[in-house]
Formats: C-alpha cells, sequence, structure tokens
C-alpha cells in the first residue's frame, strides 16, 4: 500500500491526488499548512509527499527543507500553480525529487509520483531543456543569487503587490518586508521597483 501525504491548503486540490489511485492502492494523510505537514512527518512514515509551494504565510520551500531535515529519504514532489520557470530550481536545490505543474495531466501526475517513490527523479522534457541551457552559459540572472525567501518577496513586488499586502501575506512586518526589499534592490544592482518588474517579467518569475 502506497502512502501518500498531500500537503496543500485547497480541498480541490487534495482530492485531485486522490483522485490518481484507487484506494486500494494507496492510503492518503492531508495536511493544510506547514505546521501540521510537519507534525504528520514527525508523527508518521510517509512513501511520498507531494507539496505546494503555496502554503498561506508559509513558503512551501521553508517546509520542504524542514520536511527533509526530519526525514533525509523522504520523497517530496512539488506539485504548484507556479510555472516550473520560477520555482523548479530552486526546489531541487531545496531537496525536492520532482517538480510538476497542476495543470499537467492525472496520468502525468501519477507517473511523477511512482518515480519518485522508486527513488528517481521527476523533471518534465521543457525545464530539462532550460538546465541544459543555463549550464552551458556563464551568464547568471541577477535574481540568481538571491535567498528563497529574497526571491518570493521578489516575486510578490513584480506582481504589483504593495509593502503592507506583502507583509500581510508573508505574516510578516511592514519593516521586514521593506528591509527584504532594500536587500533585493542592492544584490540585484537595481534602483527601484519598476526595475525588479522588468527583469521578474523577462525571465518569466511573473505571469
Amino acid at each position: 500500500m502506497l502512502r501518500i501525504l498531500t500537503i496543500d491548503e485547497h480541498d480541490v486540490v487534495r482530492e485531485g491526488v486522490k483522485g490518481v489511485f484507487a484506494s486500494d492502492v494507496a492510503e492518503f494523510g492531508e495536511a493544510r499548512t506547514g505546521a501540521e505537514a510537519l507534525d504528520l512527518v514527525r508523527d508518521h512514515r510517509w512513501d511520498v509527499a507531494v507539496l505546494d509551494i503555496s502554503l498561506g504565510g508559509r513558503n512551501g520551500l521553508e517546509v520542504l527543507k524542514e520536511i527533509k531535515q526530519l526525514r533525509p529519504k523522504l520523497p517530496v514532489l512539488i506539485l504548484s500553480m507556479h510555472a516550473e520557470e520560477q520555482y523548479a530550481i530552486r526546489a531541487f536545490k531545496s531537496g525536492a525529487a520532482g517538480y510538476i505543474s497542476k495543470s499537467s495531466p492525472r496520468d502525468e501526475l501519477r507517473v511523477a509520483i511512482l518515480k519518485v517513490v522508486k527513488g528517481g527523479r521527476y523533471i518534465s522534457p521543457s525545464l530539462a531543456e532550460q538546465i541544459v541551457v543555463d549550464l552551458s552559459t556563464s551568464d547568471k540572472p541577477p535574481h540568481d543569487g538571491l535567498s528563497d525567501r529574497e526571491h518570493e518577496v521578489l516575486c510578490q513586488i513584480a506582481s504589483g503587490k504593495t509593502v503592507g499586502e506583502i507583509a500581510a501575506k508573508l505574516s510578516l512586518s511592514d519593516k521586514t518586508i521593506s528591509t527584504y526589499r532594500r536587500r533585493i534592490l542592492d544584490k540585484m544592482g537595481m534602483r527601484t521597483n519598476a526595475d525588479l518588474t522588468h527583469d521578474a517579467i523577462k525571465n518569466v518569475l511573473v505571469i
């Protein structure tokens, strides 16, 4: 029996993952938040965790790192609405075993889950091609040196959110977000939010 933990704040997504396997093939655990997920990972054994990047006030990549600290051998498949270009490389660097879009067909999700359970990595052909391109060039985009949290704040700024809106979404103070913004500008050698937004659109960090 395959034991699958689905970590997503949306009921419809968790139910969707359940629909990929028959009840006699797999049993499921469900978590809506990062805290619930970590409790379930700590207290139970799973064959795979299917994790969303957006978990309310928590960054899924942070939750991923904590899961890997608790269960280093537990394969984690990222199932996200975000395009691969935005987060896949960071997810793999944080310990993910695979990355798949929520827009992918159900059969592809099944293939991805089974592959990571067997110890493999799941990566789409388009992302594989992008990785090859990245490895073949020495030019790194300005956002490449940002931390995961800085990268998240950058994406929020580029999507047009105010400091207050970003602070509320990430459960941080306005001052903290302003500090992140200044750090991002310094690291990327830019001066304004417009500069950040232009780079984010150019590099497909926002849709």
